[in-house]
């Protein structure tokens, strides 16, 4: 495993242009958001699901994901999701977008989030023991074991809240502008370009040699019609099952 932490100040530079956000997520996550006027946004990154329509103060200590802000966002305050510097209840509502398994700290940095937040905090996040159809622990096993580390328990989440959360599913469109891994399951040659792998985390905690082995693996499988014999199905497969998941705490 080459690190223990995603470097995005290092590996990020393209990011704003890669992970865009997917209208349909973010339909769901504005609508979660209720009636809120102010909002926190924890590990902000580039502003991904924002809302434009309302008060958001940002959290991001990255330089490279802060500087990737559009100008029509407010620029992020340099602190981290375990050392919020805000009253408690100051936010009508919080959320926190694909970055609670970057914390260093979990319990504490979600036991913050609840404290400065009046209403609804929301967590964008995978369940690491969920199904999901994707074809890629089929090419790369060492994945499986390095997302259920990585990415925190839905009861882990819960726990940190002090209570039991509404869980939504989220179906990923094959269209899918914000390119996480499972977002391309129906597109595997974005795999093969190396800016496309730097906006995913989780190529960064495999062992050395890993990833040359797939996108190598991958290349050939495409070139020859392997991957196309096995799951080319999936190129019109207008959403697939996955382990995203929207939890929403309530006080």
């Amino acid at each position: 495993m080459r690190d223990t932490i995603a470097d995005y100040d290092r590996q990020a530079q393209a990011y704003s242009q890669i992970r865009k956000p997917d209208p349909r997520i973010e339909a769901v996550v504005h609508q979660a958001l209720g009636d809120a006027r102010t909002v926190l946004n924890l590990g902000a990154g580039t502003g991904s699901y924002e809302p434009a329509d309302r008060y958001v103060v940002a959290i991001e200590p990255s330089a490279t994901m802060r500087n990737q802000r559009p100008p029509n966002l407010t620029p992020a305050i340099i602190t981290t999701a375990e050392k919020i510097p805000y009253d408690d209840k100051s936010f009508d509502a919080s959320m926190a977008m694909l970055t609670v398994h970057h914390w260093l700290d979990l319990a504490k940095g979600l036991g913050e989030m609840r404290r400065v937040t009046r209403g609804p905090c929301l967590v964008l996040s995978f369940d690491p023991d969920a199904h999901t159809d994707f074809w890629m622990f089929d090419y790369v096993p060492e994945m499986r074991v390095v997302e259920q580390q990585r990415y925190p328990s839905l009861e882990r989440i819960e726990a940190g809240f002090g209570g039991a959360c509404q869980v939504i599913h989220l179906p990923v469109a094959l269209d899918c502008t914000d390119r996480f891994q499972v977002a391309l399951y129906g597109r595997p040659e974005a795999f093969l370009v190396e800016a496309v792998r730097r906006s995913q985390s989780a190529w960064n905690f495999l062992a050395d040699g890993v990833e040359d082995r797939f996108v190598a693996q991958l290349k050939a499988d495409l070139e020859d019609g392997t991957w196309e014999k096995n799951y080319g199905h999936l190129r019109d497969q207008a959403f697939i099952t996955c382990q995203l998941r929207l939890i929403v705490s309530w006080p």
